[in-house]
């Protein structure tokens, strides 16, 4: 009797760390870019996609819809992998750190810690020019 095991294609390993690395790495820049001047607008930007994704590709995929997690989901699918969340925060709690909080307490948290950081962005960006006439570190 031979035991077959099924061999997980090499692409389909990579593409899913090219995601888990690439997406928490903007996830992170979206929490933090706002607080390195030179990386100020390009954090603006990223932010401003991010919110947009989520609020207007929403109208259409569901309010918070990410195409990154929408690619990654489709890799972890084809890898077999079941019972993904609907979100990529609550997939990172449980894959790095092996902890599920209640999914309405990830949302919660995504949205405000965005929304703030946006908010922050907003305010490095442009009202902290005008009130000092500069941008400091």
């Amino acid at each position: 009797m031979t035991i077959l095991i099924p061999i997980m294609s090499t692409s389909l390993i990579l593409a899913d760390w090219f995601f888990v690395i690439f997406h928490s790495a903007l996830i992170l820049f979206n929490l933090f870019g706002w607080v390195w001047r030179k990386t100020r607008k390009a954090h603006l930007i990223t932010i401003s996609l991010t919110l947009l994704s989520w609020g207007f590709l929403g109208i259409w995929y569901g309010w918070g819809y990410c195409p990154l997690t929408d690619w990654h989901w489709q890799v972890l699918e084809r890898m077999d992998t079941e019972g993904l969340p609907n979100s990529y925060i609550s997939y990172l709690l449980e894959r790095l750190l092996n902890w599920q909080p209640k999914q309405e307490w990830v949302d919660i948290g995504t949205l405000a810690f965005t929304l703030l950081s946006f908010g922050i962005s907003i305010w490095v960006n442009f009202w902290k020019r005008r009130s000092t006439g500069k941008i400091s570190e």
